[in-house]
């Protein structure tokens, strides 16, 4: 308990002592978040005002590193990544040789690539989550089948679920990588055969499927959202959409993004995919009542 009441106590004045910095981004009008010792900046540019954008992007670094020096900090040049984030055909038109970027960046701990494939985040978290399902594979005999189910969740379901409202609309064989991992697991829980048929499995131990999973974590966050208005950054995603009749007064119901885009990864946003989820709960779900 003393232990941890000193690292609370260490974190709150870092925190404390790196305030400025959000005062010394918000000055150079660039979106960022800041958790903890981990900053992120965010700019958005088209191809051909890359060169125009990077200008400001430097002469900011370099304040951050003067500001840094200042306060007896030193910037780690080490975890300092510079990601660019479009599709292919927007990023093989920009002339990249003045600054060298990564193709993939993690960020609290959910690795993101160029393109959000998804498919480097995916691979790390299959490497972690098939270890953990090998041991457990090794103890099983040892356990009862509840125990078994608790280690389960709590060590690998726990990873699979982290971040994973992401995982909306990637593709099937992405989804198919992660649902492989959640099959494992059941397996292992019941010491069934490594080819038994997993839908009854994951029934008999009341586990949603991946896929389910994702759609639950998104619709949990949106009732969240409508309830406490809180994160404000993702609340200002979401808007109401007004009653058209006195019967559906009563049920809230959300305006669905207006986009003529084709590009399927537009979906995957959560401004598309939170209402599109909330609006087919039944209105049994989705009373304001329930809001209040």
């Amino acid at each position: 308990m003393v232990y941890l009441k000193a690292l609370f106590l260490v974190l709150t004045l870092f925190i404390l002592y790196t305030t400025p910095l959000n005062t010394l981004t918000s000055s150079h009008f660039l979106n960022h978040h800041l958790y903890a010792n981990d900053t992120q900046i965010f700019l958005s540019f088209c191809p051909p005002d890359f060169h125009s954008n990077l200008a400001p992007l430097q002469d900011f670094l370099q304040h951050i590193c003067s500001w840094m020096t200042a306060n007896l900090l030193t910037l780690n040049s080490s975890k300092t990544e510079f990601l660019l984030v479009g599709l292919r055909q927007q990023l093989a038109k920009i002339n990249n040789s003045s600054l060298k970027t990564t193709h993939s960046a993690r960020n609290l701990g959910f690795i993101f690539d160029e393109h959000l494939t998804l498919s480097d985040q995916i691979s790390a978290l299959s490497k972690s989550c098939y270890f953990h399902i090998r041991q457990l594979r090794c103890i099983r005999p040892f356990l009862d089948s509840k125990t078994a189910s608790l280690i389960a969740t709590f060590i690998v379901h726990s990873k699979l679920d982290y971040c994973n409202s992401l995982y909306y609309n990637l593709s099937k064989s992405q989804l198919n990588r992660l649902q492989h991992i959640q099959n494992s697991l059941a397996r292992a829980v019941l010491r069934a055969f490594k080819f038994s048929h997993t839908t009854p499995i994951l029934k008999s131990i009341q586990w949603f499927k991946t896929n389910e999973r994702i759609k639950y974590k998104i619709l949990s966050l949106t009732f969240k959202l409508l309830y406490t208005a809180q994160p404000s950054y993702l609340y200002n995603l979401i808007s109401l959409q007004p009653p058209r009749n006195t019967r559906s007064s009563s049920v809230v119901t959300l305006a669905r993004l207006l986009t003529h885009s084709s590009l399927k990864i537009t979906s995957r946003s959560f401004r598309h995919a939170s209402p599109h989820l909330w609006d087919q709960l039944p209105h049994s779900l989705r009373q304001r009542s329930a809001m209040s």
